[in-house]
């Protein structure tokens, strides 16, 4: 399996991909034309769609890097190349990704490309979440050197991940409260968990 993942992500991968500004832009001209990322185009992945950018937008605007993660990140010595599994209709995704973008920024060895889901199965499904789900988002970790795989994260911090399990164990929980829930427990945490996350995981990558 880890030889299969080592060649999944190639050069053709990520010319495929976005930086994030173009991303951002990707989507607003999307919802311009009444359509959203994948195929689903319907009123209620719009209407998710619309809800991402206001929170993508909070973030870009409110969220800040720790000081103990930014000089983590300024002093990282490996080129890395994050890429980064997303549609624009996820809710995870849009309360983790600009945060991960603020993170590659701070970085010069650091290049963010984010691709799409639906367009990139065969990546994807070498990332499935427990090996058999395919939870957004998912990031990938590679040297940029080699191209070998340096480890990955996602979809959610670990925190936000057992709060959903434990929600989805309720038959009589509707989906739309899971979310709710969901997104408070985003809100509370302000983007401090993840952050905590990808200081630990920079001591492993970044070897």
């Amino acid at each position: 399996m880890n030889e299969v993942k080592e060649q999944v992500i190639t050069n053709e991968t990520l010319k495929k991909g976005f930086k994030y500004r173009n991303y951002r832009k990707l989507i607003d001209k999307l919802l311009e034309t009444g359509k959203t990322s994948g195929e689903n185009h319907s009123e209620a992945m719009i209407h998710y769609t619309k809800m991402n950018v206001h929170r993508m937008n909070r973030h870009d605007k409110r969220s800040e890097l720790t000081t103990d993660l930014f000089e983590k990140l300024s002093n990282v010595d490996r080129r890395m190349i994050w890429v980064v599994i997303t549609e624009a209709w996820c809710g995870d995704a849009a309360q983790t990704v600009p945060i991960i973008n603020k993170m590659a920024e701070a970085s010069d060895n650091i290049d963010l490309h984010l691709i799409f889901r639906d367009e990139n199965l065969d990546v994807m499904d070498q990332f499935l979440y427990n090996g058999k789900s395919r939870s957004i988002p998912k990031l990938i970790c590679l040297d940029a050197d080699t191209m070998d795989i340096l480890g990955d994260w996602g979809p959610r911090p670990e925190p936000a991940q057992r709060l959903y399990e434990t929600l989805r164990t309720d038959p009589d929980m509707p989906t739309q409260k899971v979310a709710e829930i969901l997104h408070k427990w985003y809100a509370d945490d302000n983007g401090h968990e993840i952050q905590k996350e990808f200081f630990q995981l920079l001591d492993e990558w970044d070897v």
